[in-house]
């Protein structure tokens, strides 16, 4: 073969390659283009505003109101507080709430300077440091799921035992950054595997409306408060039950996915304000309008439908003001 031919032969490699090249790309662009086109875009719409932010340090303790916070994987987080972070467990380990001492919804705990403070009915503020490294960890027990928790201390352990009068020791623990959390969808399969919290019944988030609160005290002989079913962020400015459709949401930088809606106990049956539980209302009104679906008994049982749990897609900050966008697709 002489140099003419290779030249040719080359040239018509070259022209080949190039051919193939441009195939190749046409096709990833003509992929690109048609998957930009296949998906959907979002839509966000106005649903509501945050109209208060609540953290509850304490599980089943009093509520903290705050202006801000952190919406973090495993809930809110206002300075030291972290939602649901510090539990009252017996000497076994076994969580108290107030199904069992409606009082402790009068226990409030605040954190400032490193230092936790319990305050309650008729008794001193107990000061004592958050992070007490020479304590015991305990093998706590939420719901029968196995947790941990740092042991606060024996002058704790007087206050609470000492404020509920009863002859068992009660105990209280603290949830630390190190610890396993548990997994709700243990207990509740709908939630995802990979999520995460550390002391709250189920989901980091739980939302409600004032609205719906409306709704509910319009039916009773007394109102009652959106306190009472201990939501983390309360949204106005929205029709009743609006929160039930509302799959997907938008706060600020924060987004939030609907998981399930949060089946009541006998715990709405106590009064926030005086500590006594009526073991009727609002929880028989609420059964009266508020049941599942026939399709999801297996999920609610009997238990009536209030407020609606979420998980936490993006974290960032909450304000009380921030306007709630539903996203749809």
């Amino acid at each position: 073969m002489d140099l003419k031919e290779l030249a040719a032969n080359a040239l018509a490699q070259n022209k080949k390659a190039a051919l193939l090249v441009g195939a190749a790309g046409a096709a990833l662009l003509g992929f690109g283009l048609g998957y930009k086109y296949m998906r959907k875009p979002e839509k966000a719409v106005r649903v509501g505003v945050v109209s208060q932010i609540l953290i509850h340090p304490l599980k089943s303790g009093k509520a903290v109101p705050v202006s801000v916070a952190e919406c973090q994987k495993m809930g809110l987080k206002s300075g030291e507080l972290e939602d649901r972070h510090w539990l009252v467990v017996t000497e076994e380990g076994n969580m108290v709430t107030a199904r069992q001492e409606p009082r402790l919804v009068l226990v409030s705990l605040s954190c400032r300077g490193g230092h936790a403070y319990l305050n309650g009915p008729d008794m001193e503020e107990l000061k004592f440091p958050v992070k007490q490294p020479d304590n015991p960890i305990l093998n706590c027990r939420v719901f029968s799921k196995d947790i941990k928790g740092r042991d606060c201390g024996d002058e704790a352990s007087h206050w609470l035992t000492s404020y509920f009068g009863d002859e068992k020791t009660l105990r209280l623990v603290h949830f630390e950054p190190e610890m396993k959390p548990r997994r709700p969808a243990e207990s509740e399969p709908l939630f995802p595997k990979f999520e995460q919290v550390a002391y709250p019944d189920y989901g980091p988030v739980m939302l409600l409306s004032e609205a719906s609160v409306k709704d509910l005290s319009s039916k009773l002989d007394q109102e009652v408060t959106t306190e009472r079913f201990r939501p983390s962020i309360v949204i106005g400015d929205c029709e009743p039950f609006d929160e039930d459709s509302w799959e997907e949401i938008q706060i600020g930088s924060v987004r939030l996915q609907r998981v399930m809606s949060c089946g009541r106990c006998i715990m709405t049956t106590v009064d926030p304000e005086t500590g006594m539980m009526s073991r009727k209302e609002p929880l028989e009104t609420l059964k009266s309008y508020r049941l599942c679906k026939p399709s999801e008994k297996h999920l609610y049982k009997k238990a009536p439908l209030f407020g609606q749990l979420h998980t936490v897609k993006k974290t960032g900050i909450l304000h009380v003001g921030d306007e709630v966008y539903k996203i749809t697709r």
